[in-house]
């Protein structure tokens, strides 16, 4: 998992070096495919219940699953998640980071700030013992007190051998409750967050899921084990 998990966030470092104005979505798959075969591994969301690509790239009031295109070319002010999974000696690492394009206003800033953080605050609340529902509450209560809201139709889960596993790991809701977390297990903790309304629509590509109200999101995702001395993130280099 770790080793995985590694090469994933290698991609992603990759990435960010890139990322820029008139640089288009298809570029950054292209490139991010690459590196991971030369690595020996597969993308993991390429053909993934026929899914055509190796990253997701949303952008602005695009939640997730974005399809990457080289007709879609990066501006000025944007925000943009990239997700990416690899399978690596048949284990599967996934991490996602919204970066910015250029220079960004200040409320998508805040967005970013929120998410990222709200992400780490879950991981502290992994614990041998705990509960799913405790991380999902750590985030939601620092998600609102910041102004910002939470998707409710997607989750993190866990995360293995395949793709997405159980546990199901939602971003809200009370603490205390839900499956016992358990030392050895890995799972994927990934806050999807707007500055509007939670509520999202689908696109007819059947993929792209966008802000119902078009207001900006970010999401930040690690692939993180659960260990007997505390949460250990996985998908950092």
């Amino acid at each position: 998992m770790r080793a995985a998990s590694e090469l994933v966030a290698a991609v992603l470092t990759d990435l960010e070096d890139v990322i820029a104005p008139g640089v288009s979505t298809g570029e950054l798959d292209e490139r991010a495919e690459a590196k991971i075969r030369a690595a020996g591994a597969t993308p993991a969301f390429k053909g993934y219940h026929g899914y055509p690509a190796t990253l997701c790239v949303s952008v602005n009031d695009e939640v997730i699953h974005g399809i990457p295109s080289r007709k879609r070319l990066l501006r000025e002010g944007d925000i943009v998640s990239v997700d990416v999974g690899a399978v690596l000696d048949g284990f599967v690492g996934d991490s996602a980071v919204t970066f910015p394009v250029g220079a960004i206003s200040e409320r998508a800033a805040h967005l970013l700030r929120v998410t990222q953080e709200a992400l780490y605050g879950a991981i502290l609340a992994v614990k041998a013992g705990g509960r799913v529902s405790d991380i999902g509450h750590a985030v939601q209560r620092h998600v609102e007190a910041n102004g910002c809201s939470v998707v409710r139709e997607f989750v993190g889960h866990g995360i293995g051998t395949v793709m997405h596993e159980e546990p199901q790991v939602p971003n809200y809701g009370p603490p205390k409750r839900r499956e016992r977390l358990v030392a050895g297990m890995t799972i994927a903790i990934e806050p999807m967050i707007t500055m509007g309304n939670p509520a999202t629509r689908t696109l007819p590509d059947k993929w792209t899921v966008v802000t119902a109200d078009g207001s900006l999101s970010a999401h930040f995702e690690h692939t993180v084990a659960i260990t007997a001395n505390g949460p250990r993130v996985l998908t950092v280099e």
